[in-house]
């Protein structure tokens, strides 16, 4: 069939041989004497196997055409292409595979052209280094991102990238990810030309046109020779990346593949690539990671919100100008939203504007903010007040005054007065009742639970914390303010704590149960990192401050059921004005002005004195052991969570521990955690750990009926319908 594109002849549909029919995802379209190959997937142009096909059949074509005398390949819609179809990975690989369609088009006896627009990333990218030519127009971003699914690039990407740009760059590009724009890419000599014309099509054609006229050889990545290289360069690379990298393989990895580039020869190295490659993507890293990939995608996919509009979102106020008050409305502010910012008096006003100050002087710094930007903030965006009245016509309102809930529900009161109808009342309580707050209000459907992180203009994370009353599109919204201020929004149910700090409670109460009956905070901490966390648990309590967790017990203690064993450890410390960083001293000792500290030797001393009052015979534990109560007690917990409904779903734990808590991603949550080491091996953790603390360790319900069914919690995500993420075209 020959469909005709204004006035020049499109072949939509041919027949390389009787077994194979074009899906019509790639066209081939003759534009004079240059053939345009055009890759359409939306939304990202992924790879699958029917674009592979396709390739294939349209490079054929071209070989075959006479009429052709250069090809240009360009993708659809917003981006060139974006990467292969990680869906497929699930299943056998299925031919061509794309290191024979890239093989394939470098092999052309006649010159193809990359044209770049949006982003070539992944197996994007590497077919964009098996053409030979690329040109890029503005504003496009060329990557090799792979490493973040826990895999290497697999279709030449370490091999030809050195051969192009150079040992230097490819360490730089492909360890870490990270893309770079078309400029850099022409100086790395990715590129060949970087166009003035924004259309691709224009600028490819055009790159043809001059490559033909002036007979322009042919350039073929793989047959340039690898540049002189010191073995030490390699080394070095290693070492950094492994520092970085925390147990995470895949970016050691591509700087060994990257190295072989340079000990043998391109097909040599071609192989080991693709044996690297083949042996990552069975590995429970790749797993995680693609757990991690598609969970994030499917977050706000929620029932509840589906098909429902967020409400109005231009303004929003701020009440109280505290580290948090002030890093949301900085958040805020650096994203485009107006910020009306309440404090009690003019100093505090004061301090609050050079705490913003502060922190958008950081991001100018870093780049992220330009003077001009900065500039229009404090002139336009951000107005200070200590009238509530100020706040008469803002879309939404946060709360982040002290946390105590009869401050709060004062500030509420006073909000319910002044705020215009329909606009959004959100409080950053971390463990407070929102349904309490909300019932001060006439508004209750209006209230909901927006948790920040601190540093909140920094961290990623934000808890949408839904009450009973909460109205969907107040939900919408919540989850469009975390769009707009760049953040991953999980929706999170009310209990004492949340997802995060409940689960949070927990496992340290576990981690404090190990160091009374076994061992020391820093022993703990040392699994902890070992395990992949930035921090392990005493060293973040310094950080946060131990009078946060002191006041929460405080607060909790009326309630603490008598069978509950407590610990006192942390209390003495606090009683001591030992609060961590902030004092210079908690679990462990800071030097003025240290973010590190060394370990604080009396903190054994009055460890010992509890063991004693409580007629303890410490036994030691292995580091194994000390490893599995902690992810028992943590996975335990946030079995509970779902079991209740506070997390929809086991994904939505897994992303909150690891935006917010530093849970490693190569290891995808502790929900995934738990399905890779097997959740009867967990629940047998659970039940030998009963024998000596029975109400700690009860098992949730959730995870005796998993085992007794023999499912998985990636089972239940599956059967909630929420891995639709999955179901649409995502790349690597």
């Amino acid at each position: 069939m020959i469909v005709r594109r204004g006035s020049a002849l499109c072949l939509r549909e041919f027949r390389v041989s009787s077994s194979f029919k074009s899906s019509g995802r790639v066209s081939y379209e003759l534009r004079g004497d240059i053939a345009v190959m055009t890759v359409s997937n939306a939304p990202v142009n992924a790879l699958s196997l029917a674009i592979r096909q396709d390739l294939t059949a349209c490079i054929k074509q071209f070989e075959e055409d006479d009429a052709a005398k250069a090809a240009v390949i360009v993708g659809e819609g917003k981006v060139f292409i974006a990467g292969a179809d990680i869906r497929e990975f699930k299943r056998p690989a299925t031919e061509p595979h794309l290191p024979d369609v890239i093989d394939q088009i470098e092999s052309c006896s006649k010159p193809v052209i990359a044209a770049i627009h949006g982003v070539a990333l992944g197996g994007g990218l590497e077919v964009a280094l098996g053409c030979h030519f690329r040109v890029g127009v503005p504003g496009a971003k060329v990557g090799l991102p792979e490493v973040h699914l826990g895999i290497i690039p697999g279709a030449g990407g370490t091999q030809r990238l050195p051969r192009l740009a150079g040992f230097e760059k490819a360490l730089e590009m492909i360890p870490s990810g990270a893309p770079i724009g078309v400029e850099a890419a022409k100086t790395a000599g990715i590129l060949d030309e970087v166009s003035e014309e924004a259309d691709a099509v224009a600028a490819g054609l055009a790159f043809a046109r001059s490559v033909i006229d002036n007979g322009t050889a042919l350039r073929r990545s793989s047959e340039i020779a690898v540049p002189a290289v010191d073995p030490k360069v390699f080394a070095d690379a290693k070492a950094a990346v492994t520092r970085r990298a925390r147990g995470q393989r895949s970016p050691v990895a591509c700087v060994e593949a990257i190295e072989i580039a340079s000990q043998t020869s391109f097909a040599d190295g071609m192989a080991k690539e693709r044996e690297m490659f083949m042996e990552l993507k069975t590995s429970a890293q790749h797993r995680a990671l693609a757990h991690a990939f598609f969970s994030d995608r499917a977050l706000s996919k929620l029932p509840e919100i589906e098909g429902i509009a967020a409400r109005q979102l231009k303004s929003i106020g701020v009440i109280g100008g505290g580290t948090m008050g002030a890093g949301i409305a900085t958040g805020a502010l650096m994203n485009g939203l107006s910020v009306t910012l309440i404090e009690r008096d003019d100093d505090a006003l004061g301090r609050a504007k050079a705490t913003i100050a502060k922190n958008t002087g950081g991001a100018v710094k870093k780049g992220k903010l330009s003077a001009e930007q900065e500039q229009r903030i404090f002139e336009e965006a951000l107005v200070l007040s200590t009238d509530y009245a100020s706040l008469s016509d803002v879309d939404l309102v946060v709360e982040a005054v002290f946390e105590d809930i009869e401050v709060k529900k004062q500030v509420f009161e006073k909000l319910d007065e002044v705020c215009k109808d329909g606009a959004v009342l959100a409080t950053n309580t971390s463990y407070l009742d929102v349904n309490a707050i909300a019932a001060v209000t006439k508004r209750p459907q209006d209230v909901i639970g927006l948790h920040f992180f601190s540093p909140a203009h920094i961290m990623k994370l934000l808890e949408v914390v839904v009450a009973d009353k909460t109205a969907p599109d107040v939900i919408a919204t919540g989850f469009q303010l975390g769009k707009i201020m760049r953040k991953v929004a999980v929706r999170a149910g009310v209990c004492d704590g949340f997802i995060g700090n409940r689960i949070l409670a927990t496992y340290r109460a576990a981690a404090d149960a190990i160091v009374v009956d076994a061992s020391s905070p820093f022993e703990v901490d040392e699994v902890m990192l070992e395990f992949g966390f930035p921090m392990g648990p005493y060293a973040v309590s310094d950080l946060a401050g131990l009078d946060i967790g002191w006041a929460t017990r405080k607060r909790k203690a009326p309630t603490r059921d008598p069978h509950e064993r407590y610990f006192t450890f942390a209390d003495r410390m606090c009683e001591q004005g030992w609060f961590g960083q902030k004092t210079g001293k908690g679990y462990y000792v800071y030097e003025e002005g240290a973010r590190k500290g060394v370990p604080n030797p009396a903190v054994l001393e009055i460890v010992t004195e509890e063991r004693k009052e409580k007629q303890i015979n410490a036994k030691k534990l292995e580091k194994t052991q000390i490893l599995a109560r902690y992810m028992a007690a943590m996975v335990n917990e946030a079995a509970k969570v779902v079991e209740e409904g506070i997390a929809l779903r086991p994904l939505d734990v897994d992303m909150t521990l690891i935006y917010g808590y530093g849970f490693p991603r190569w290891r995808g949550g502790p929900m995934q955690y738990a399905d890779e080491v097997g959740l009867e091996t967990i629940l047998n953790n659970i039940k030998e750990n009963a024998k000596e603390d029975a109400y700690f360790w009860q098992p949730a319900k959730l995870l005796e009926q998993l085992v007794a069914t023999g499912r998985t919690f990636a089972d239940l995500n599956a059967a909630q319908g929420n891995n639709s993420a999955t179901k649409a075209h995502e790349s690597a």
